[in-house]
């Protein structure tokens, strides 16, 4: 069983900056690639962004790019989501995900973290 730890939400005001961190246990490299997801009150969880661990090649959604970056950090098995000029529409619940795909479903990734509530005041 792979566990994922995500850390860094709050609460922060429009065009603020927030870097939300996720370790995981997986040191067996059982899973290859590490993403980012959201849920926004009373909606669907959505695809943010996601990374590979051999490569660091990445998929970012459309709606945080060039304000989103993500990075890792494979010998400590971390990754990194610096959100800057963020907007209320970033608001909710972010979790880490784990899978062996790069891709933008939730059917791709088989570990979850508890997530990470960031909010953005107006």
């Amino acid at each position: 069983q792979v566990q994922l730890t995500e850390s860094g939400g709050g609460l922060v005001h429009t065009g603020g900056s927030l870097r939300l961190s996720c370790v995981s246990s997986d040191r067996s490299y059982r899973t290859q690639v590490m993403g980012w997801f959201r849920q926004p009150p009373g909606k669907d969880r959505e695809f943010v962004a996601a990374v590979k661990w051999a490569d660091g090649s990445t998929r970012v959604s459309d709606s945080v790019k060039g304000r989103f970056t993500l990075s890792r950090d494979n010998g400590e098995r971390m990754v990194y989501l610096q959100m800057n000029d963020l907007e209320p529409e970033d608001t909710g619940v972010y979790f880490c995900s784990a899978g062996v795909v790069l891709g933008t479903s939730r059917n791709a990734y088989a570990y979850w973290g508890q997530g990470t509530q960031v909010t953005i005041s107006s």
